[in-house]
């Protein structure tokens, strides 16, 4: 099979509940070997899609390839069982009247002696294999979830489909596990389709993320192209806080506190939005107190008063009331910055981590 061919390819897909589209028209292409992440917030149609994928779900249009095969159009449906697909919801379902064995070796085929080697090696790598004979019910949720976790990928399927699969692991086993797991799934080409709300669990897993807001795509690429160069308002939020700064457009500038920012084709006289991230704020120590100088690259440093500073453990977050229209403004300092309240401080801006937008108001 050509490493050109898709492993799964969807086709505008589409599915409606009760007259309501839920997903809307979704097109997309995994690889072998490729984690692709659908991330949205609750309710943008990530789980249904994956349904329809795995056979659960009948889209109402659309179409599924398979390594270049079809397996669900208008006209017919492959079985979810002869897909070929490896499926790890939420809801773990484990057979409670089955060991953590008979619970993995249940869809492997072969003879009784290769199927006990494959459970051996999984849970071996799972770090699981103490628990080889107990049942579901003498296991934490954490331990449920990484033995249903090797049970999804004992077949060695074509590709996963994941639904939130690391949510029951506590921070200090979710990354190995996470980390481990792909690295599993890539050493025998299967190609991954990864569901969460999680930003920072797309942006550590996935070789590219599918950014879903109701029930379409409205970003696709990799990681650092959808932090670095969002669609839009929404698109930058949802990777991290944002502040947001209202500006009136004259001559393709807009004009600010901050000093002027390039809006190239924003029609004159409009209204756009600045965003810009709190990490990116820089705090004016060498002039504070001795008042504003504008600078190249920084632009015009702007007054705020400390309303309210923590410590975050790797980072500061300090909120400031600004001088020049009494709105808040967030920024992120690494280590610890807890500036006393009611202090002043100027602030910049840098023009090359701000992104604009037509205004939203």
């Amino acid at each position: 099979m050509s490493s050109k061919i898709p492993r799964l390819e969807v086709e505008r897909l589409v599915r409606s509940f009760n007259g309501r589209t839920v997903v809307d028209a979704l097109s997309l292409q995994i690889m072998p070997k490729q984690v692709t992440c659908l991330l949205g917030p609750s309710g943008c149609g990530k789980s249904t899609t994956l349904r329809m994928i795995a056979g659960v779900e009948r889209p109402d249009e659309g179409t599924i390839w398979m390594d270049g095969e079809i397996v669900c159009d208008a006209k017919f449906s492959v079985p979810p069982e002869q897909r070929g697909i490896g499926l790890m919801f939420q809801d773990f379902s484990l057979f409670p009247h089955l060991s953590v064995a008979e619970n993995i070796a249940f869809g492997l085929t072969g003879s009784k002696d290769a199927k006990r080697s494959r459970v051996i090696e999984l849970l071996q790598q799972m770090d699981l294999l103490r628990y080889i004979e107990r049942y579901p019910h003498q296991l934490s949720g954490g331990e449920q979830q990484r033995v249903a976790l090797v049970r999804a990928m004992a077949p060695r399927p074509r590709i996963m489909l994941m639904d939130e699969p690391f949510s029951g692991l506590d921070n200090r086993l979710r990354d190995g596990i996470r980390d481990l797991t792909l690295r599993l799934l890539k050493a025998e080409d299967t190609a991954v389709l990864l569901v969460t709300h999680e930003p920072d669990e797309a942006m550590r897993m996935a070789d590219e993320i599918a950014l879903m807001r109701d029930g379409r795509i409205v970003q696709r690429g990799a990681p650092y192209n959808l932090y670095t160069r969002p669609v839009d308002h929404e698109a930058v939020a949802f990777f991290s806080d944002t502040n947001i700064l209202r500006a009136r457009v004259k001559g393709a500038l807009a004009l600010t506190p901050f000093g002027r920012f390039l809006a190239p084709g924003v029609p004159e006289d409009s209204m756009v939005d600045i965003v810009f991230r709190p990490q990116h704020v820089r705090i004016d120590f060498d002039r504070n107190g001795s008042g504003p100088l504008a600078t190249e690259s920084g632009g015009t440093p702007a007054r705020g008063i400390v309303e309210r500073a923590r410590f975050m453990g790797n980072e500061s977050l300090v909120e400031f009331r600004m001088d020049f229209d009494h709105s808040m403004l967030s920024a992120s300092i690494p280590g610890v910055f807890v500036p006393k309240i009611g202090r002043a401080m100027w602030l910049t801006v840098p023009r090359d981590k701000c992104f604009i937008f037509p205004s939203i108001e």
